[in-house]
């Protein structure tokens, strides 16, 4: 089962959506078909986010800040609630 097929998974998909490259700033450029996707417009702010193991990055991904804000008031809602009844 291909984990990207949604009529196969209900869960999320992780691939391999394009390659970028890096300049010489250290500066990339996000394809226009993946903001279009993932709805990013000029003066968006993203959150960098990184996993590694045995002191090195092996994986780095981005999520838009006000999404990731909800993500936090989602999983410490409940728990802030019940702190402070």
């Amino acid at each position: 089962m291909d984990c990207c097929d949604p009529l196969e998974s209900s869960e999320p998909c992780c691939k391999v959506e394009s390659v970028v490259s890096i300049d010489e700033r250290g500066q990339m450029v996000l394809p226009k078909e993946i903001r279009e996707k993932a709805n990013i417009k000029a003066g968006d702010k993203l959150a960098l986010i990184n996993w590694g193991q045995a002191g090195e990055i092996t994986c780095i991904a981005l999520i838009k800040v006000e999404d990731m804000n909800k993500m936090v008031h989602k999983m410490l809602g409940p728990v802030f609630k019940e702190v402070f009844k």
